[in-house]
């Protein structure tokens, strides 16, 4: 049995231990909330400097795809998502992102979307993607705005909103698979995206920008086809007008987006061309 003075010193002992397990424990944990202030500051940063990007609201599973796509075409977005599983897994791939709900107008602005080119809203319903596409277009009307609508009769509540796109995933996929079975080696064609001949083709959608030196062109004018052996296969008018095959004597207009077909670089030019502040 211990005496008086070794009880007294094993609870001394006894006390410190204690005392160094708190401390470590605690700052354990500053050193974890420390580590995760600088980077979470860091990536304000990086979201505050953003333009001319891509808001893409909901992480579930069509909102990985598009960020998936994004990050594959190196075009810069930023996630808004406030599950804790998805905001873990948004961590581990490195993707920008903001807690939060997308519907409020906070969030949309602290994503930039003053700055933004496009919103996707894949959010879980069809309810959260109207209030979505609703404070979007009252925050920047002219924002080119994406939605899914996840009930058939969903879409005109979703186009009255303002959604400038509205996707329905089985309608796309039915007409998708459709496709393969009738025209399957157009579908392959299109989908691997022509690699022939040494030379990567791909199809893009340009915008042309008010400053463009496109402007007041037309095609047989511009550098399009005789410098850069790019065929615009479309034109769709700032007012909705769609001209397919547009003929070589078609003007262009500022607001106008070209579809356009020819070599990645090329593609990649004409986008600097026609969007100098890009």
């Amino acid at each position: 049995p211990l005496s008086e003075s070794g009880r007294i010193l094993t609870v001394v002992i006894i006390m410190l231990g204690l005392a160094s397990i708190a401390y470590l424990g605690g700052r354990t944990i500053q050193l974890l909330v420390e580590s995760y202030m600088v980077r979470r500051g860091r990536m304000n940063r990086k979201i505050s400097s953003l333009k001319n990007h891509i808001i893409v609201c909901g992480f579930g599973r069509m909102g990985r795809h598009v960020c998936d796509g994004l990050a594959t075409e190196k075009a810069p977005f930023v996630v808004i998502e406030q599950d804790p599983e998805l905001i873990e897994r948004l961590d581990s791939l490195g993707y920008l992102y903001i807690v939060g709900n997308a519907s409020s107008d906070d969030i949309l602005r602290s994503a930039q979307i003053e700055k933004a080119r496009g919103l996707i809203s894949v959010v879980s319903s069809d309810a959260e993607n109207v209030f979505t596409v609703l404070t979007a277009k009252s925050l920047k009307t002219e924002l080119f705005v994406i939605t899914r609508a996840v009930q058939e009769n969903a879409e005109p509540k979703l186009k009255t909103a303002g959604a400038d796109r509205v996707i329905k995933p089985y309608e796309l996929v039915g007409h998708r698979l459709t496709q393969l079975v009738l025209r399957p080696g157009i579908v392959e064609y299109m989908e691997t995206v022509a690699k022939a001949h040494g030379q990567d083709i791909s199809i893009e959608e340009v915008l042309l920008c008010e400053e463009s030196s496109l402007i007041g062109k037309n095609l047989a004018e511009s550098p399009l086809r005789r410098e850069m052996n790019i065929i615009i296969v479309a034109i769709h008018r700032k007012n909705g007008k769609l001209l397919y095959n547009p003929s070589s004597m078609e003007t262009l207009e500022a607001g106008d987006r070209l579809v356009a077909i020819g070599e990645t670089g090329k593609l990649k030019k004409l986008s600097q061309i026609a969007f100098p502040a890009n």
